[in-house]
Parts: C-alpha cells; sequence; structure tokens
C-alpha cells in the first residue's frame, strides 16, 4: 500500500516562507512525476508544480520564481519551497505521485496541508 504523507503547512505572514514535505511509503513501486496542487475555498484544485523522476520542473505562472519545487529520489520525499507567500497562496496543498507497480501505472494524493498567508 502507498502512501503519501504531508508536512509543513501552517500560518505565516505575508511575505514569510514555507517549506512543505512529501514522503512515499510502502514497497514495491517505483516513482514518475511528483507534484503539488492546491484548492481554496470555492475554487478548483490547481496544479502548482510538478517534477519528473530526472528533476524537469514546471510551474504554475501565479507561482513562477516564488516557490521551487525539489525531490530527492532516495528518500522517496518531493519539496516544496514557498517564499514571498502572498494571502492568495492560501489554500490547502496536495501532494502527488505517478507510481508504477507491478506494470501498472496509478496517481496517489496526500491528504493535502493547510497553507494560511495572513497578518
Amino acid at each position: 500500500q502507498v502512501q503519501l504523507v504531508e508536512s509543513g503547512g501552517g500560518w505565516v505572514q505575508p511575505g514569510g516562507s514555507l517549506r512543505l514535505s512529501c514522503a512515499a511509503s510502502g514497497s514495491g513501486f517505483s516513482i514518475n512525476a511528483m507534484g503539488w496542487s492546491r484548492q481554496s475555498p470555492g475554487k478548483e484544485r490547481e496544479l502548482v508544480a510538478r517534477i519528473t523522476s530526472v528533476g524537469s520542473t514546471t510551474y504554475a505562472d501565479s507561482v513562477k520564481g516564488r516557490f521551487t519545487i525539489s525531490r530527492d529520489n532516495a528518500k522517496r520525499t518531493v519539496y516544496l519551497q514557498m517564499n514571498s507567500l502572498q494571502p492568495e497562496d492560501t489554500a490547502v496543498y496536495y501532494c502527488n505521485a505517478a507510481i508504477m507497480t507491478y506494470g501498472n501505472a496509478y496517481d496517489y494524493w496526500g491528504q493535502g496541508t493547510q497553507v494560511t498567508v495572513s497578518s
């Protein structure tokens, strides 16, 4: 059974920083792309950043230059460094991983971690 466990959310003032982590646990699988999405009340979930197994990254226009996604393949962990946070970044952030197991591909999601940016 694959599990994605997120950590690092919380409250921060505008202009502040937070670092999210998401670790995959379980056995018998490999991980392709990993990413972070977010959802705020009344809005659809949106992709924030994505990183492939070889480190290629893509970002939503709204976070380019402020957020950085990275991964540690040995630890099966993906990170999201968020700088210059603004109130509009307030949302539940979800980790996502494209998992390959026994020849099949699956999308897994974490439980979400709340990020609140306010003064």
